[in-house]
C-alpha cells in the first residue's frame, strides 16, 4: 500500500467548510472562556482553582499557553501543511488560549472566530508559497506518513508488554506483524495496520478485564468488602462537577454536533496517523485508528472532568470516527449531539465503573504512554526522512542538529513537536543557503 500523498496538498475549502471551521472555533473559545471545556488535557486540572476563584484568568491563560504553544507551532501547523488536513492542535489549542484570555464573554467567540478565519483563509496562501520555494519542505514532510502509519500500529504491543510482561507482549507483537503481512498480501488497498491494531487492542482489553474479574472473584471468596466512606470528599467533588456539566448539556450537544460535522467534511483529522489517512481518502481506516485511541483517553478525560468540572472539547473523541463515517453533515450533527449528551450524562457512572476496574484503568495509562512512545519515534524518523528528501546529508545535519539542540536546552519545544518544527526551520535555512548560492536542492 502506498503511503505517499499527492504533492501539493492544498486547502481549497468550500464556503460551508469555511463557515463550519469559523463557527466551531468561535464556539470552542466561548466554552473555554466559561471554563466548561478545554482541549488540552494538561490544562484541565488547573481549571478547578479558576472555577472556584482561587486563581486568576491571566494565570490560567499563562498555563494554557505554556502547555499548548509547542504543540500548535511544532505539531499542529506542520501536520496541517504537510497533509492538507486540519487537526485539533491547530484549531482547538489556540481557542483554549483565546477563550481563557478573553476578559469578556462576548469577546471570546469573536477571538475564536477570528482564529478560525486565519486558518481557513491563511493556510492556503502559506501552502502555495511553501510549494513554490526552491526547497519544497512541505512535500518533503509527506515522507513522515509511512513511519507514522506503520509504527503507530505497534502501540497495543507496547501497552501489553508494559502491563502484562514480555511474554504476552512478544506474542502480541508476532500476531500483529503476521496480520500486517497478511493484510498487505490479501487486501493491498486496505491500511495494513488496521486489522493488527484491532486485534492488539482487543487482546489488551481482554487481558485487563480477565485480570479484574479474577481479582473480584478472589476478593469475594476471601470475604473482602470494599467500603466507601459516607463523607468521601472526592465523591462529593465528582458529584458537583458532573452536576455542573449537566447544567450546560444543550451547549455541549451543540459542541458535539459541530465537531462531528467537521469530521464528516473530511477536512479534519483527529490524530497524526489519522490526518494522513484522511488525506489519502481512507476514511474507514481513519475511523478505526481514532476509535482505538478512545480507549486510551476515556479514563483520563472522565476523571479529569469529574475532578475539575471541565470537559474535553472533543469529549471522549468518539465523535471523530463517527463523523468520518457519516454520509452527510445533517446526520453527523444529530449523531454528534446525541453522543455528547450520552457522554456528559454518563460521566458519574463511568467514574464509578472505572473505580471497580483498576486493570482497565491501568490499561488506559499504558495505551496513552504507548501511543506517545510510538509517535515520538515515528515523527522523529519521519522528520529525518523529510530532511534527507529536501537536503540530503546537509538536511539531516540541520534538522537532526536542531532536534538535538532542543534536547540539550531542556526541551523548550516539547519532544513530540520538536522534529516537525526542525524540518520547517531547516527548510527555511536551506532556501536561504540556496539564495546565497551555497546549496543545490536535492532532485526527486
Amino acid at each position: 500500500m502506498s503511503t505517499t500523498l499527492a504533492a501539493g496538498s492544498g486547502f481549497d475549502f468550500t464556503l460551508a467548510q469555511q463557515l463550519t471551521v469559523i463557527a466551531l472555533c468561535a464556539l470552542t473559545a466561548f466554552i473555554a472562556h466559561m471554563a466548561l471545556a478545554v482541549f488540552n488535557d494538561g490544562v484541565r486540572p488547573f481549571l478547578l482553582d479558576f472555577i472556584q476563584g482561587r486563581t486568576t484568568r491571566s494565570a490560567t491563560t499563562a498555563v494554557s499557553f505554556g502547555l499548548s504553544a509547542g504543540f500548535i507551532f511544532g505539531l499542529g501547523a506542520p501536520m496541517a501543511l504537510s497533509t492538507g488536513v486540519l487537526n485539533p492542535w491547530l484549531l482547538f489549542l489556540p481557542t483554549d488560549i483565546l477563550g481563557l484570555l478573553s476578559p469578556k464573554k462576548w469577546l471570546a467567540p469573536i477571538l475564536g472566530g477570528a482564529w478560525g478565519a486565519v486558518v481557513v483563509f491563511g493556510l492556503n496562501g502559506a501552502n502555495n508559497i511553501a510549494h513554490d520555494l526552491p526547497v519544497d519542505f512541505l512535500t518533503a514532510m509527506q515522507q513522515m506518513s509511512t513511519p507514522i502509519l506503520f509504527l503507530f500500529t505497534l502501540f497495543p504491543v507496547l501497552a501489553i508488554t508494559k502491563q502484562f510482561g514480555r511474554l504476552r507482549g512478544a506474542v502480541a507483537g508476532v500476531v500483529e506483524v503476521a496480520l500486517v503481512v497478511l493484510t498487505m498480501k490479501l487486501w493491498p488497498n486496505m491500511f495494513a495496520g488496521a486489522l493488527a491494531m484491532a486485534v492488539g487492542v482487543l487482546m489488551l482489553i481482554g487481558l485487563a478485564v480477565a485480570k479484574d474479574l479474577r481479582q473480584r472473584r478472589a476478593d469475594r471468596a476471601a470475604g473482602v468488602v470494599e467500603e466507601v466512606p459516607a463523607d468521601d470528599p472526592m465523591a462529593s467533588l465528582f458529584s458537583a462537577s458532573a452536576a455542573r456539566l449537566r447544567r450546560y448539556l444543550p451547549l455541549f450537544m451543540v459542541l458535539g454536533a459541530g465537531v462531528c460535522v467537521l469530521a464528516q467534511m473530511h477536512v479534519f483529522g483527529g490524530g497524526e496517523a489519522t490526518s494522513f489517512l484522511i488525506a489519502k481518502g481512507q476514511y474507514a481506516e481513519a475511523a478505526q485508528v481514532d476509535f482505538y485511541r478512545v480507549f486510551g483517553f476515556i479514563p483520563l478525560i472522565a476523571t479529569t472532568a469529574l475532578a475539575s468540572g471541565a470537559y474535553g472539547i472533543a469529549g471522549f473523541t468518539l465523535v471523530y470516527p463517527i463523523g468520518y463515517l457519516m454520509p452527510n453533515p445533517f446526520l453527523a450533527a444529530v449523531v454528534g449531539a446525541l453522543v455528547f449528551a450520552v457522554e456528559v450524562l454518563a460521566l458519574s457512572w463511568i467514574g464509578k465503573v472505572l473505580g471497580k476496574l483498576p486493570s482497565v484503568r491501568d490499561s488506559s495509562e499504558h495505551l496513552r504512554s504507548a501511543i506517545g512512545d510510538t509517535l515520538q519515534l515515528a515523527i522523529l524518523f519521519g522528520s529525518l526522512m523529510a530532511a534527507n528528501a529536501m537536503g540530503g546529508g546537509l538536511g539531516i545535519l540541520i534538522v537532526g542538529g536542531l532536534y538535538l539542540f532542543n534536547e540539550a536546552m531542556g526541551r523548550p519545544v516539547v519532544k513530540m513537536a520538536a522534529a516537525p518544527a526542525a524540518v520547517i526551520v531547516g527548510g527555511v535555512l536551506l532556501n536561504l543557503l540556496y539564495w546565497l548560492d551555497l546549496f543545490t536542492p536535492v532532485k526527486g
